[in-house]
């Protein structure tokens, strides 16, 4: 697989060091049990709560 930065990533935590590179960001939130940024609302990923039960109730009150 072949994984280039994302120019448009829609993560507001800009300050971190995964920001725009997609893998190593859900690489990361993989091995910590969370979902990345990304994949929320935008509601949702401003609460900086990456937890699997807040992307269930992000996503089920979308």
């Amino acid at each position: 697989m072949s994984c280039n930065p994302k120019v448009n990533c829609t993560c507001t935590y800009t300050s971190c060091s995964r920001h725009g590179k997609c893998c190593e960001c859900i690489a990361y939130h993989k091995r910590n049990g969370e979902v990345p940024g990304c994949l929320f609302s935008e509601a949702g990923e401003r609460t900086y709560d990456r937890s699997v039960e807040n992307f269930y109730n992000d996503y089920k009150n979308r």
